[in-house]
């Protein structure tokens, strides 16, 4: 049977989910950055990267070693490049610290990246790259992940989806915000679907033989299928070098599998920003981004497509909606968060 659904106020859904962390030893404004990324994805309609990784972080926080307390430093400076390694602490936390201060020096070089290790789950890219666009900047950010997908033509788990987050400003178009995994889905979406009750699309999962499936409960326990067949695996390898091979975080099995979960402190991530006065001017660069999406939007639609998108604006839609109607939240994840402020004695009772 399909899990229900409930509005539930943005607020008041970081206001729980900050206290929660709180009470996991995370200092106040890292819970606060923490909540505040998570409820961003859900007010996106990415709620596979939303409040429904509380439980798991909470046990990160508190029994899987994750430093509640830890702080990310820059280790390693060359020009306008940084190593920063992030203190055991939540991805969010490093990922954060690294994007900002790769935003910092492009304002005095132009270009600037960093990468990140002794880190943990960052959640979805585009909360960081987003924060480049009030700059006039290009943001791009990447992270590894635990190895779910197989090398084309493998069965075993040996790749990570290793995600890719870009944010291109624009003048009076909503900017291009683009964030995705290099599988046609992820573990959390397909535990949404499970959720649900309902059948994966067909492209998302194979078995464990490698054989295309549209069980969630199979698909839990098989692969992730790539995008695009060879070019998926290709560049899931490539953004997973990037994560982990720069600053030494670990890389493929090295961080762990999905039976056991990762070992904390091992993940990586890379994070750049662009600043477009660098190359050209601002708004002669915006009027052109600004004419590729319109050519986008008026051209020839499929059949029975109503409307086409530029990546981002979907989301800029439902962070519009959502923020003024609520977040949309089915039961399984409202109970599970539910459970996990009981457990933390944190008043939640608007989503009891």
């Amino acid at each position: 049977m399909a899990a229900a659904e409930r509005r539930i106020d943005a607020e008041e859904l970081r206001r729980v989910v900050r206290a929660v962390f709180e009470r996991c030893g995370m200092a106040p404004e890292d819970a606060q950055l923490l909540a505040d990324t998570l409820v961003d994805a859900d007010l996106s309609g990415i709620h596979s990267h939303g409040v429904l990784r509380v439980p798991e972080y909470i046990e990160k926080l508190t029994t899987k070693g994750v430093n509640p307390r830890g702080k990310p430093t820059i280790v390693r400076e060359y020009g306008a490049c940084l190593v920063v390694d992030g203190g055991n602490s939540m991805g969010q936390i490093g990922m954060n610290f690294a994007m900002q201060q790769v935003i910092a020096k492009a304002e005095s070089h132009g270009i600037a990246a960093a990468a990140v290790r002794g880190s943990n789950h960052s959640g979805a890219m585009a909360y960081y790259v987003r924060q480049a666009l009030p700059h006039d900047m290009i943001g791009m950010a990447t992270t590894n992940a635990l190895p779910t997908m197989a090398p084309w033509g493998g069965a075993e788990r040996l790749l990570g989806i290793n995600p890719l987050g870009m944010a291109i400003p624009t003048g009076a178009e909503q900017p291009i915000v683009y964030d995705a995994a290099f599988s046609g889905s992820s573990h959390g979406k397909i535990r949404i679907y499970q959720q649900k009750g309902l059948t994966l699309p067909e492209g998302w999962a194979l078995d464990s033989q490698g054989q295309p499936t549209t069980d969630p409960a199979i698909a839990i326990d098989g692969l992730l299928a790539p995008i695009g067949g060879f070019k998926g695996t290709g560049l899931a390898l490539i953004m997973g070098i990037l994560s982990s091979m720069l600053s030494g975080a670990a890389y493929g099995l090295e961080l762990g599998n999905m039976d056991d979960g990762p070992e904390a402190g091992l993940d990586g991530h890379f994070v750049a920003a662009i600043k477009v006065a660098a190359f050209v001017d601002v708004n002669e660069f915006k009027e052109r981004v600004d004419k590729a999406i319109s050519e986008l939007h008026h051209g020839k639609p499929a059949v029975g497509v109503s409307r086409i998108y530029a990546p981002g604006e979907i989301e800029a839609e439902r962070r519009f909606e959502y923020g003024r109607n609520g977040i949309p939240l089915n039961s399984a994840t409202l109970q599970d968060l539910a459970n996990a402020a009981t457990r933390l004695n944190v008043a939640a009772n608007f989503i009891s």
